[in-house]
């Protein structure tokens, strides 16, 4: 009968071990959601600055292009000047932006090797 009742227990017990430990993968895997969600916020938020100053930056050289078609002048060469800086600051922070929304940055990489590691202790258990 002891054996029959140690076999319950490690059963019961490892059932126990089993669902603890699938509610503790479920709260790692909310927090880096979390985690993940707070970079796309970060990386939208960039790409959008960068298509305001994009757009800074073309209404820029739409007045450069004005002025340089209406007066020729040193004035219009400012302009231009000041245009391409913007377009340059904007590429940059789009593909920041762009960057930080890659698939392989989104990954819940801390979730997956939990994972892993569980079910290789689970399958060892065995």
């Amino acid at each position: 009968m002891t054996n029959t009742s140690n076999i319950i227990e490690t059963v019961r017990a490892l059932i126990s071990d089993a669902t603890l430990l699938m509610q503790q993968e479920a709260r790692l895997a909310r927090a880096e959601a979390g985690e993940k969600i707070e970079q796309i916020q970060i990386g939208m938020v960039s790409i959008v600055t960068g298509l305001l100053i994009a757009f800074c930056a073309l209404l820029v050289l739409v007045q450069a292009l004005v002025v340089a078609l209406a007066n020729i002048m040193p004035a219009s060469v400012a302009a231009l000047l000041v245009g391409v800086t913007l377009a340059v600051i904007a590429f940059f922070a789009i593909k920041t932006g762009a960057d930080q929304l890659k698939a392989k940055n989104l990954m819940p990489e801390k979730t997956i090797q939990s994972v892993r590691q569980s079910a290789d202790t689970i399958k060892d258990a065995v």
